[in-house]
């Protein structure tokens, strides 16, 4: 009488949204968001015929979000096969999400700054997406999903390298054809390097924060787990005895 609603439970548990096999649908399906985002996002630029529409891969969004859809797309196939991703994975992951959020965190902030400032900022839908939908979403994922190991912390010099490489060539690019993916990178619009040193370090420290609590938040979840089952076998080894 107990073997088939325990077997009831079993299939309902395996079907539950946290389970790794439908967390790769959601993987992909954000990655698939992420995709139809940039191709419209491309298209827009380009229709816009100026400058910053031709520099689509200029922008650090637009590069963070490639990278971000392929390792999605990987992570979410990944996951559609075994229970855990493998270590190299959860490193790529970890990067890949640090780099998304960050560059949504600090485009909220530039659009806050652009109206305070006068500087027009045009929004489309794929940019909304790119910058808040598709973070918050991989975000939930980070947190909640199955098959996570916990990030290790060489990950955040890593998540620091790209922006401090990225901003380099932009600054030297930016001085020889005269124009900057984002308005606190050209001295001309802003009061001067003391404004400029600020805004760059204050986005790097974002980049920081955003990495060392992914990765707190992937440890502490891996702990919990570990604490679970450890209880777990404790109360069978009790029932045995």
């Amino acid at each position: 009488m107990t073997a088939r609603p325990t077997r009831r439970w079993q299939h309902l548990a395996a079907l539950s949204w946290w389970h790794p096999a439908v967390t790769g649908w959601i993987r992909l399906t954000i990655a698939a968001i992420c995709v139809v985002a940039l191709v419209h996002r491309l298209f827009w630029g380009l229709s816009s015929n100026t400058i910053a529409g031709a520099n689509f891969l200029a922008y650090l969004t637009m590069e963070s979000n490639i990278l971000f859809a392929c390792v999605w797309i990987i992570s979410g196939v990944d996951a559609l096969h075994r229970m855990t991703d493998p270590p190299w994975l959860t490193m790529a992951r970890t990067i890949a999400l640090s780099w998304t959020t960050t560059a949504g965190i600090v485009f909220g902030f530039l659009v806050w700054q652009a109206g305070e400032r006068a500087i027009r900022i045009d929004v489309p839908w794929s940019d909304q997406l790119l910058h808040f939908w598709v973070p918050a979403l991989a975000l939930v994922d980070w947190a909640f999903a199955a098959g996570r190991r916990p990030a290790p912390w060489r990950v955040v010099p890593i998540v620091l390298t790209y922006p401090v490489l990225w901003g380099a060539l932009t600054m030297w690019r930016g001085s020889v054809i005269g124009w900057y993916p984002y308005y606190f990178l050209d001295l001309r619009q802003v009061s001067g390097p003391p404004e400029f040193l600020l805004t760059s370090g204050a986005a790097l420290g974002v980049f920081a924060i955003v990495s060392v609590t992914l990765v707190l938040l992937s440890r502490r979840h891996h702990a919990r787990r570990r604490r679970r089952a450890a209880a777990g076998s404790g109360r069978g080894a009790e029932q045995l005895e």
